[in-house]
């Protein structure tokens, strides 16, 4: 499997810094890289995915970087709502097995509902993750 690893793991900052976190993958993953921001008490918000691209109503303070192994996330101008945790998320492995949007491995009887109108690739691997209880 392909490994994941943020830094820093906790980041002391103000209001107005420049803030930028990275990741690293423990093998090349092209562009398949999404960031994602989880507040206290709420579900991930998708920010950016394909490593540079903004989700739309995503404020432009926010922008990803890099290919391969190395990404990095920054917030140029960052603001107090912008305390969180941030989270990268790889779905290379996923979109190389020609996903059709469902996974043939859950029982006929379980339905489940996914809404992404944006960040839609890397929706597959979250709701993976989610369902075998090994995301957040």
């Amino acid at each position: 499997d392909i490994q994941m690893t943020q830094s820093p793991s906790s980041l002391p900052v103000s209001p107005g810094d420049r803030v930028t976190i990275i990741c690293r993958a423990s093998e090349g993953i092209g562009n398949f890289l999404a960031w994602y921001q989880q507040k206290p008490g709420q579900v991930p918000t998708c920010l950016i995915y394909d490593v540079t691209r903004l989700v739309s109503g995503i404020p432009r303070r926010f922008s990803g970087s890099g290919f391969g192994t190395n990404f990095t996330l920054t917030i140029s101008s960052l603001e107090p709502e912008d305390a969180a945790t941030y989270y990268c998320l790889h779905y290379y492995s996923y979109l190389s097995h020609s996903d059709t949007g469902h996974d043939r491995n859950l029982p006929r009887s379980r339905n489940v509902r996914l809404d992404c109108p944006s960040c839609s690739s890397s929706c597959l691997h979250l709701l993976r993750a989610l369902l075998r209880g090994t995301m957040l």
